[in-house]
């Protein structure tokens, strides 16, 4: 071992600095198979004060350092570059659930905790954490602060900057901040907090959290409800929020596009309608309440949109295996996305009211570069988040697609900043769109964003390359 990796190994054991390329191998590359780095090492601390103390020798050394979770990222967040100078520091050995607190309704976790553990846990004392996606059984809570994850909740609940009361950091000088706080109220000051969630591991390192729990909901409603479109979608969105209130969980959007290709590549999806409508949304309600008032509530609701024309037809889950039938059409489409073949994937979020003009505008600015290019749009319509995914046109070939591609995402990032939008509402910004900063991010945005990372990492040695672009003096 070099002297940087016996000093390392010193600090948390010879067997978690992994040095050989196979036991490497995971960690170097991101789960899409799109980004592949190399490192000197990848360590496995098991305490924040083996991360703070892995830091200090970093930042002695000079060593750059790249924070993983689960490896879950969509946006290269998590994966080191190609020099091999870097040291990939994993969290997953971090993984206790610290304390949990029924009548406060918190749970105190380590950054290394999976997502679907912590939802056992607050599941075992008669709670609900209510942080839900598609990778929930192998993200970690570490990640998910660190990109702010949103999920199919965000409508209810939030992000998880408002699932989050504390946080424990290790920052790059070696030294632990804990905010591990379970306070609803302090107005001491600066929310130092906020500054590390969504902060991709640029600024520290999360080790710790407190974060909030809700009582589990005894009931849930849901629905499949055909619409002719975007416009017609967000009123019948303003019908179910007057007639439902904060009981209004999920509220999904799907184009005809992404039903037929699920049903193309997804064996066990099926609608329950006789033919494939322009549109549909899944409507999903829960509550403490019994499942009969929750339907009832739905129906009413429905029947209300029906008679101002806004539902072509509508089906509510009878019961919990059919509410999953639902939900595997919208789950379904990021499977049925992989098999069809190369997409432009497109992360945006747009105020909601102005969600049916971006969509109408990005579809006539794809179609001016591209007419054959095929949209599949669905997303999170009531908070405003929207997957706009393109795939190639049938007689294009995916090298044509390839070169496309940046431009066609141009064009769709700048519709969403025309509607005062983001390029990135719950992806992160990574190593996948860090060259688009400059163009979407105001320039005193971006000039403050610096000059935090001068303040808290003047040697640019955590996450490097992520985030922000790298400072002329790198």
């Amino acid at each position: 071992m070099t002297g940087l990796l016996s000093r390392l190994a010193a600090i948390i054991g010879e067997r978690n600095v992994l040095t050989d390329g196979a036991s490497m191998t995971p960690y170097v590359n991101d789960w899409l198979g799109k980004y592949h780095g190399a490192a000197q090492a990848v360590v496995r601390p098991g305490s924040a004060a083996e991360v703070a103390a892995i830091l200090a020798v970093c930042r002695e050394t000079g060593t750059p350092i790249v924070p993983q979770g689960g490896n879950t990222s969509m946006s290269g967040g998590a994966t080191p570059d190609a020099s091999g100078s870097a040291v990939v520091l994993s969290l997953t050995r971090m993984n206790g659930i610290r304390e949990i607190d029924p009548i406060g309704n918190t749970i105190t976790v380590d950054a290394g905790v999976v997502l679907s553990h912590v939802h056992s846990a607050a599941k075992e004392v008669g709670r609900h954490f209510p942080l839900s996606l598609g990778a929930e059984g192998s993200c970690t809570i570490g990640g998910n602060l660190a990109t702010n994850a949103g999920g199919v909740a965000v409508l209810r609940y939030g992000t998880m900057r408002e699932l989050t009361l504390g946080l424990e950091v290790a920052l790059p000088d070696g030294r632990i901040w804990d905010g591990l706080t379970a306070l609803r109220k302090d107005n001491t000051g600066y929310a130092l907090r906020d500054l590390f969630i969504g902060s991709e591991g640029t600024l520290g390192i999360i080790t710790g959290a407190v974060l909030k729990l809700f009582p589990e909901p005894k009931a849930r409603a849901t629905a499949l409800v055909a619409v002719r479109d975007a416009e017609t979608a967000l009123s019948l969105l303003a019908v179910v929020r007057d007639k439902c209130g904060d009981r209004l969980t999920a509220f999904e959007f799907m184009t005809d596009a992404c039903i037929n290709l699920v049903l193309r590549h997804v064996a066990d999806a099926r609608i329950p309608f006789g033919a494939i409508p322009p549109a549909l949304v899944l409507v999903e309600l829960s509550d403490t309440d019994d499942d009969a008032a929750l339907n009832a509530r739905l129906e009413d609701a429905l029947v209300t949109a029906s008679e101002a024309e806004l539902a072509l037809d509508a089906t509510i889950a009878q019961d919990i295996a059919q509410a999953r039938v639902f939900w595997r059409l919208r789950e379904g489409i990021s499977e049925a996305l992989v098999r069809e073949g190369k997409a432009a994937k497109h992360d945006i979020s747009v105020p909601v009211a102005r969600m049916a003009q971006f969509i109408a505008a990005a579809d006539r600015a794809v179609a001016a570069i591209s007419p054959g290019v095929r949209h599949v749009v669905f997303g999170h319509l009531g908070d405003g988040n929207l997957h706009y995914n393109l795939l190639r046109a049938t007689d294009m070939s995916e090298a044509d697609f390839t070169v496309l591609a940046p431009r066609l995402t141009r064009v769709v990032h700048d519709e969403a900043k025309a509607c005062r939008g983001s390029i990135s509402a719950e992806h992160g910004i990574g190593q996948l769109r860090v060259g688009d900063m400059p163009r979407y991010k105001a320039p005193i945005e971006l000039e403050l964003m610096a000059a935090l990372k001068g303040l808290f990492d003047p040697a640019e040695l955590l996450n490097p390359g992520k985030l922000l672009p790298l400072s002329e003096k790198q």
